[in-house]
């Protein structure tokens, strides 16, 4: 299972309590975290997320190539994954999907395509059924072989998911237990439309349920025309558990530079600051 570089590392003393008193010696120090390691040589830990969302079609992939373009811009090495796209083309003799062509243009580390996403299913439509269309059975260790290639290359990652946080990839495998074993800071985009509260709060629960860690939220103007927008912002930050960590407005470009302009990460683990990184 991949490291989550954001995640601190669990103190030795208590490592050592778990250990029967009749060693024969001392027990060694564990070696230490790589983002610990990162830091004891001066370089800042790296940026690493999971970006779900309230439903699909709700500007997931919007908020992720706006934090990518963010990144590019701080200097980063950045690069976005989606593990799983359903509705692919064929393009120049290649299939191509438009939230994976998204990622790949607003990052700056460009890997080949069945690393960014391991499965490009052609229908678009739930997962696992346009999986079980083509007899593919989508499986995790492709999904996190592939994202330790990405964090290899890159000093940031983020990886977005496919449609809700509990969509169902196969009779035994879903988006969130790919969430659980990837391990990283969630950031939930909640689409603005009506229903949404309910959705968002749903979808919290299910996140804090795995023990994942909710990192912030955005909400994204789904519904340009929903009635009691404000309010309707006010209830969720009263109830959500972690930083709104911007308002995206209906964009007549919905770029990633456009919609970068309305989100702000300052604060979270690894987030970089402006002009630190890797040119």
């Amino acid at each position: 299972m991949i490291n989550n570089l954001n995640e601190p590392l669990e103190p030795a003393g208590e490592m050592v309590a778990g250990r029967t008193a009749t060693l024969p010696k001392p027990v060694e120090e564990p070696a230490p975290a790589p983002a610990d390691a990162l830091a004891a040589e001066g370089i800042p830990s790296r940026f690493c997320c999971f970006v779900t969302g309230t439903d699909t079609e709700i500007g997931k992939t919007l908020v992720s190539a706006a934090i990518l373009h963010t990144l590019v811009e701080r200097g980063q090495r950045a690069c976005g994954m989606k593990p799983v796209a359903a509705g692919a083309e064929m393009v120049d003799g290649e299939l191509h999907n438009e939230d994976a062509d998204m990622l790949a243009a607003a990052g700056n580390v460009h890997l080949q395509q069945n690393i960014t996403t391991p499965y490009m299913l052609r229908a678009a439509c739930a997962p696992h059924i346009a999986a079980s269309m083509e007899g593919v059975t989508i499986e995790p260790v492709p999904i996190i072989a592939a994202y330790a290639e990405i964090l290899a290359a890159s000093d940031a990652v983020v990886v977005e998911g496919v449609g809700g946080f509990c969509v169902p990839f196969s009779d035994t495998f879903d988006s969130a237990q790919l969430a659980e074993q990837l391990n990283l800071p969630v950031i939930l985009v909640v689409g603005m439309r009506l229903g949404c509260i309910s959705h968002a709060l749903l979808t919290v629960e299910a996140i804090v349920a795995r023990n994942l860690v909710l990192a912030g939220w955005v909400a994204n103007t789904a519904d340009p025309d929903m009635a009691y927008f404000d309010e309707n912002i006010e209830a969720l930050a009263a109830r959500i558990p972690a930083p709104l960590l911007g308002v995206v407005p209906r964009l007549e470009q919905a770029t990633a530079a456009n919609a970068a302009r309305f989100i702000d990460l300052a604060g979270l683990p690894g987030w970089p600051s402006r002009g630190v990184g890797t040119t």
